[in-house]
């Protein structure tokens, strides 16, 4: 039984959405003033400020979701500072019984959430917690001998034998509104958290590409599955065509879940999943690998997975090197296309991403670590363990691992999945007017405006396997 004066509080993270969200659904269900809120966590120990791609993109989803719970009757309350205290506070102001939220997995997140609910068993409030955006959830996937898996195929396996995964929740036909007002105090306002970039205002590319928001993110999908999905295994690897989903932004900020991602692709194949759409759905997969080596290896941002890669002879980049990579005049042509596209759209091509990291790590023989927080503060879709995860693989230094002479060639790359030029033309417009053979190696032409080779791909590639072999020597 419930009082008449009690409310419930619904707290919102890397969740952002209405659709298949557990904690908002059972929050709704007591039928109980609701407080809907969202907390920008910047003071917490341990918690990873955003870079500055994903806070542009937090800003748009945040407002999608305020205007979508507005039109329910409802609407979203911002607060700033130590979530803990924050909640804490909002849960006193409202007369809060009950607290909802959805798991989360990194550590310093878990250590919050663990203390608000043991605050809230001493404080009379039922605090309740849920599955919502992974598919598999990290402690439930072991070995035989109990451990987390360190190979990503057995760990997939594993996953696919075990449990069947949930079917995907309706949102709530009616979400509540919060307590009568005087209980709660005004909430930011959003425009003050300066999330947007300004002088200047780089975001111009990102919101020429991105709709962020629920309702971007079920376009994209339903576009994904309507087209590149049922040619994802070739199409994944060119990077001049739409063969990808790119819903990876709006999975990582909760905008839409896995589960209706999964369940999309069920209902669209009832019979037999085919084999390229299977290649995607592993892609799911990996993310949740991601996750599960982010929850068993809290410092995997920071530290080598495998302590022996403590001992690699990472060389100091020159501001220089490090400056032509980050803007895209290394002389390579398919890693500047990449890393232009990174800053014009805030997302790069899988495959180039890996061709782009390998030239960081493997040929100038940067610190793995450089490349991430790059990536962090520029990717949309960065989050806390596919990021470091995919670093560290092309590193070497991680779980389920690139082996060490696997150095990608970018010209050989290039010339295998970008043979017509299209996405060199499209990202390194200086390049333009040369023939589908000189331009994936214009120096051999001369272009003006475009730089010579940063540094010499063979020789670079024997440095890196020296360096490589000598760790592995001890």
């Amino acid at each position: 039984m419930t009082s008449l004066h009690e409310t419930a509080l619904v707290w919102l993270r890397d969740d952002l959405r209405l659709d298949d969200n557990p904690a908002l659904t059972a929050a709704a269900a007591l039928g109980l003033p609701l407080t809907v809120v969202y907390v920008l966590d910047e003071e917490s120990a341990g918690i990873r400020p955003l870079g500055g791609a994903t806070r542009w993109w937090l800003h748009h989803s945040l407002q999608a979701l305020s205007s979508a719970l507005e039109a329910r009757g409802s609407r979203l309350v911002l607060r700033r500072g130590p979530a803990g205290q924050v909640i804490k506070e909002v849960a006193a102001q409202t007369g809060a019984a009950h607290l909802f939220w959805n798991r989360r997995y990194g550590q310093p997140e878990r250590n919050i959430d663990a203390a608000l609910k043991a605050w809230a068993g001493e404080s009379g409030l039922e605090a309740s917690s849920f599955q919502a955006n992974l598919l598999f959830e990290p402690w439930t996937v072991r070995t035989g001998s109990g451990g987390p898996y360190k190979v990503f195929t057995p760990f997939w396996r594993a996953c696919l034998a075990g449990q069947e995964v949930r079917d995907p929740l309706e949102p709530p036909a009616v979400i509540p509104g919060p307590p009568q007002p005087g209980r709660l105090q005004a909430g930011d306002d959003l425009d003050n958290w300066r999330l947007l970039p300004s002088s200047p205002d780089w975001s111009g590319g990102l919101a020429a590409t991105w709709t962020p928001g629920e309702e971007g993110a079920h376009h994209r999908l339903d576009d994904f599955l309507d087209g590149p999905a049922g040619e994802y295994g070739t199409g994944r690897n060119l990077p001049g065509t739409e063969g990808t989903s790119r819903l990876s932004p709006h999975l990582r900020f909760g905008e839409i879940s896995p589960f209706r991602v999964w369940h999309g692709i069920r209902r669209r194949y009832p019979q037999k999943v085919p084999a390229d759409v299977g290649i995607f759905r592993s892609e799911l997969g990996w993310r949740e690998f991601c996750w599960q080596l982010l929850y068993n290896n809290p410092e995997l941002a920071t530290r080598n997975y495998r302590p022996e890669f403590d001992r690699f002879a990472w060389q100091q980049p020159g501001r220089s090197e490090l400056e032509a990579w980050q803007q895209g005049r290394t002389g390579y042509p398919l890693v500047d296309a990449g890393m232009r596209q990174l800053w014009q759209t805030g997302w790069m091509h899988n495959r180039v991403r890996m061709a782009a990291a390998s030239f960081l790590v493997k040929n100038l023989l940067t610190d793995w670590r450089v490349g991430e927080e790059w990536f962090w503060n520029t990717l949309v879709d960065a989050d806390a363990a596919s990021n470091p995860a995919n670093w560290q693989w092309v590193a070497g230094s991680g779980a389920d691992a690139s082996p060490y002479y696997r150095i990608f060639n970018p010209v050989t790359q290039s010339k295998k999945f970008d043979a017509g030029g299209r996405f060199l033309r499209e990202f390194v417009p200086e390049l333009a007017d040369l023939d589908n053979k000189s331009i994936h190696e214009p120096w051999k032409t001369g272009v003006p405006d475009y730089p010579e080779p940063l540094v010499e791909l063979p020789e670079s590639r024997e440095r890196a396997l020296a360096a490589y072999q000598q760790l592995k020597d001890g």
